[in-house]
């Protein structure tokens, strides 16, 4: 039988990877302590392990496809195929951002005053390329963690990835520059790109988490409308082509489905119903194949 090694991130990608595959249809179980999780694919062999590892267990193929971020395909110069793009972080559908932060009250203000500096950083090739591209010669020193307190005394900088901004600002800390701007990306290396059998299940594996992200930013709203109303509420309905009508078993009276983006449909409701919606419901929806 054929197999695919599918590599996926621990730490803080992780939680939020297994509830995307998930909604895409992927049960992915993981024991305590355990590296390797089971998926209910028998086509599939997962690996957890770092972000930070995969790109290059892709390239010397010890994966056939891995998920992690463009931060970490950057900073290795991992050779492979970036297969898709798919947008979610650790709190919610939004790219991280590799940022240099100084202290509030520093003097810098601009990258170009980071010459002769020390920048402390997980991403330290990828701090270098920046800084190099830009002209400035800087100390780039590798942290191990908890990057945010190394200013003022361990360094003068720091590049960080963030997602809100908070824990900087919780430390002090303001941005000057955005370095990279990064999410996370199916990796596969370039053996397995050629496999016509691994390549349709990645395609496939792709096509469903993309469906699943599109559906967590869409909720499905159902209502019936009279007749006389229809032509308002239908203009203010938003849908992937045109809302779904079907006649009702009374007279003059038909049901609108429609998909809707989430962040719009509280103030929708209340607009459809002084339209003269009535039975106005909402759902969740798991995937959405355009």
């Amino acid at each position: 039988m054929n197999k695919l090694k599918l590599g996926l991130p621990a730490g803080s990608l992780q939680d939020s990877t297994m509830e995307i595959f998930k909604k895409a249809g992927y049960n992915i179980s993981i024991g305590e302590r355990s590296y390797y999780p089971d998926i209910d694919d028998e086509e599939i062999e997962c690996v957890l392990m770092r972000a930070q590892e995969i790109p290059k267990y892709v390239e010397e193929k010890v994966l056939d496809v891995g998920l992690t971020g463009k931060d970490w395909i950057t900073e290795t110069a991992a050779r492979v195929e970036e297969v898709a793009e798919l947008i979610y972080a650790k709190r919610g559908l939004r790219p991280v951002r590799l940022v240099l932060a100084v202290p509030y009250h520093s003097e810098i203000r601009t990258v170009a005053d980071l010459e002769g500096k020390r920048v402390a950083t997980e991403l330290v090739e990828t701090t270098r390329r920046y800084l190099h591209e830009n002209g400035v010669n800087a100390s780039v020193v590798f942290s191990w963690g908890a990057t945010e307190v190394k200013p003022p005394l361990l360094a003068d900088a720091i590049a960080e990835l963030t997602e809100t901004g908070r824990s900087l600002k919780a430390n002090n800390l303001r941005i000057i520059e955005t370095v990279l701007v990064s999410t996370p990306r199916m990796i596969m290396n370039r053996e397995s790109w050629q496999d016509p059998w691994k390549r349709k299940k990645v395609e496939q594996m792709v096509t469903l988490l993309r469906g699943a992200l599109l559906a967590e930013q869409k909720v499905m709203l159902k209502m019936n409308v009279s007749l006389e109303n229809l032509d308002g509420v239908v203009r203010m309905l938003p849908a992937l082509r045109k809302p779904t009508i079907s006649n009702l078993c009374e007279e003059n009276w038909v049901a609108i489905e429609s998909v809707v983006d989430e962040k719009k449909v509280r103030d929708l409701i209340c607009k459809l119903k002084d339209a003269g919606a009535e039975g106005i419901i909402e759902y969740p929806l798991n995937k959405i194949i355009p």
